[in-house]
């Protein structure tokens, strides 16, 4: 209950934070509206403010942003004049499949390849893993995207450079059009867990209790299950955490190079349209998302370590 309260400051805080920062952004929404379109007189462009609310204090648009978000309602697009709630329902699904793929490309391999270097440490599969972790971790995922598109799209003709499917229509397609984009969001992921799995076990393995079941003759999958696993867990599951959540974000290029219509592409042309209710209605939902994933967390130390669960 502590946790989910510490929610409200939190999402609070990103609201003002964002009202902020957008507006501070430069251009005039009415004027990026009307374009190349000179026609409009000043009084005309006067109304069009006042009709959208940009001519109230910040203070006032802000509260009465607030307000209708209290209530359910996000507001709507100043650019195409859609209610953002549709919007983002169809959007929102096709940024959680991409960030799901990527977390389960990227946690799997990572975590059973950080156990094996630790076990085997200084070993030829260990120095590969390490290299591995830094080419990972050095090449962003906009470049590692561009690459993936010239192999497997323009050279192999494997894979769709472009171009979403919906899952429940054509799951073989969908595939096709998702595994690009959660490869180029996972990679980096995959290099930081495994290297921080690696760490975690490495510590784990010399200390006493792990040298005591090994001195009583237990079998290593026993020792590994029961005393490696369990005290290497929290330190992996916070790093998971927080970099499961960080793929919400990491959506936004990754979607725009593959021309997905998910979250992340709406909120990139919206800050190029000076949207600014898109901007802060998608923040705060992606903000929501990542507070959840860290609440999930949270209940999961306890599970992990049943000492938590009296503190």
């Amino acid at each position: 209950m502590r946790r989910v309260l510490l929610m409200l400051p939190v999402l609070l805080g990103v609201t003002m934070v964002t009202f902020v920062i957008v507006r501070s952004i430069p251009g005039d929404p009415v004027q990026v509206m009307l374009g190349a379109d000179r026609r409009s007189t000043p009084e005309q462009i006067e109304a069009i403010r006042t009709s959208y609310g940009l001519d109230q204090p910040l203070p006032v648009q802000y509260v009465r942003w607030l307000g209708h978000v209290v209530q359910g309602d996000l507001g709507q697009s100043l650019r195409t004049r859609r209610p953002l709630t549709e919007e983002l329902r169809l959007r929102l699904p096709v940024t959680i499949q991409l960030a799901v793929m990527a977390a389960m490309l990227a946690a799997i391999p990572a975590l059973v390849v950080g156990v094996v270097a630790a076990l085997k440490r200084n070993s030829g599969l260990d120095y590969l893993a390490t290299i591995g972790t830094l080419v990972g971790v050095s090449v962003p995922n906009f470049l590692l995207a561009t690459l993936l598109v010239l192999l497997f799209s323009y050279t192999l003709k494997w894979l769709p450079p472009v171009g979403f499917q919906p899952l429940l229509e054509d799951p073989a397609q969908n595939l096709k059009t998702m595994i690009m984009p959660a490869i180029s969001l996972g990679l980096p992921l995959a290099a930081v867990l495994m290297r921080n799995t690696r760490s975690s076990v490495l510590e784990v393995l010399g200390q006493e209790h792990v040298r005591t079941a090994r001195a009583k003759g237990l079998p290593q999958r026993r020792v590994l299950f029961r005393h490696i696993l369990p005290n290497a867990g929290i330190p992996i599951l916070t790093i998971a955490g927080i970099q499961v959540a960080n793929l919400l974000g990491g959506t936004v290029i990754v979607e725009q190079i593959f021309g997905l219509p998910g979250v992340g592409r709406y909120v990139y042309e919206a800050i190029a349209n000076r949207d600014y209710p898109v901007v802060q209605s998608v923040t705060l939902v992606l903000a929501f998302l990542f507070v959840l994933v860290s609440l999930v967390v949270d209940v999961l130390y306890a599970v992990i370590d049943p000492r938590l669960r009296t503190r």
